[in-house]
């Protein structure tokens, strides 16, 4: 089974710095294959016949004894992944032309560890405007924002779900689904 593997706040701002190819390395140690990695803010591609769970764990036991720190680690099957891009509730068509344009740069998707508690979604509630909304879906998050992630409160706020959250923008799930589509060729 091909998995993506979404390493959760490695190498921003300078903090928790791991290279891409020593991460491939270590987690072919632990037995997964093909392993594939894309830019570097830990995006990986891999196959194993593991489940979900057990691979989480693993991949995140050997971050921290192969590079000394606790990080968290999402995973998709490929055939989430293929459902998250396939059903986008953002289009060109609910953008208006101005922004359809540059609809990499405003569309996100938050990916979760499990679904968000009613609470969460509610507390979550308040930060949708005229400048950024979301929808969600399950485990993710759509996230389209009309001006920067950078400072949106709705970006910060997702932190307060109380799951385990990272966050890609369209391009990279974009790149990340062409990826996997060539293996499955």
């Amino acid at each position: 089974m091909i998995y993506v593997a979404l390493l959760c706040g490695i190498n921003v701002g300078g903090k928790n710095k791991i290279k891409m190819a020593e991460l491939r390395y270590f987690l072919e140690t632990i037995g997964l294959n093909r392993v594939q990695s894309y830019i570097q803010s830990g995006n990986i591609l891999f196959e194993s016949n593991e489940k979900e769970e057990a691979l989480q764990k693993q991949i995140e036991k050997k971050i921290e004894g192969g590079f000394g720190f606790s990080i968290n680690v999402i995973l998709r099957t490929a055939t989430e992944l293929e459902r998250i891009i396939g059903n986008c509730p953002f289009s060109e068509k609910t953008i208006s032309e101005a922004e359809a344009s540059a609809v990499g740069e405003s569309l996100y998707v938050a990916l979760l560890s499990r679904p968000p508690s009613h609470e969460g979604i509610k507390r979550l509630s308040s930060y949708k405007n005229e400048k950024e909304t979301y929808l969600i879906e399950g485990r993710e998050i759509y996230l389209l924002f009309h001006h920067s992630i950078q400072n949106s409160n709705l970006a910060k706020s997702l932190q307060k779900l109380g799951v385990t959250v990272t966050i890609r923008n369209w391009k990279t799930l974009s790149k990340i689904g062409a990826m996997v589509n060539e293996r499955n060729i």
